[in-house]
């Protein structure tokens, strides 16, 4: 008897921790669905994704990041301009307004992992340390999906009940 306790115990341990690992809080803010995705052995760089909400009422800031795995961690966006996708540092952060979310998601705004120290591998958890204006900083650990991968998930992103496809094109953005 005392044996199956210790099992279900450890069952209950396994299955809490991955639930535990979706989300973080910080103060007014909360840091959900951390993951990054698995990078070809040559890539120099990498993306990290996530959603922030801000639930006080006073406005915050995403300044910087910083992890083990890259020489260095900037914030960035992509847009479209003229037909052409264009990445760029937001050297000022990333804004998360009071009572609002903002979400860091492939073809959007990203962390992203410069001068990778190895490459990426799927599985993988990635220790990153998010700082705030306000909040301060947090350490979260982002898990690795398949290479190209759309979503934490791989084929699909489910957040707050909705799920986010592949773009129609059956590429990852």
């Amino acid at each position: 008897m005392r044996l199956v306790a210790h099992l279900i115990a450890a069952a209950l341990v396994f299955v809490a921790i991955p639930a535990l690992a979706h989300g973080y809080k910080l103060g007014n803010l909360e840091i959900g669905h951390p993951w990054t995705r698995a990078t070809p052995p040559s890539a120099t760089a990498g993306g990290g994704f996530l959603k922030i909400t801000n639930t006080g009422d006073e406005d915050d800031r995403l300044i910087s990041a910083s992890s083990s795995i890259s020489s260095r961690v900037e914030l960035h966006t992509m847009d479209m301009s003229g037909g052409v996708m264009k990445m760029r540092q937001l050297e000022d952060g990333i804004p998360v307004p009071a009572g609002a979310t903002v979400e860091l998601k492939p073809g959007s705004l990203h962390v992203m992992f410069i001068d990778l120290t190895a490459p990426i591998e799927e599985g993988a958890i990635v220790p990153v340390t998010l700082t705030f204006e306000r909040a301060g900083s947090v350490d979260v650990e982002m898990p690795a999906s398949a290479v190209g991968a759309p979503g934490p998930n791989g084929d699909a992103m489910k957040m707050d009940g909705h799920t986010m496809d592949r773009p129609e094109n059956g590429k990852a953005q």
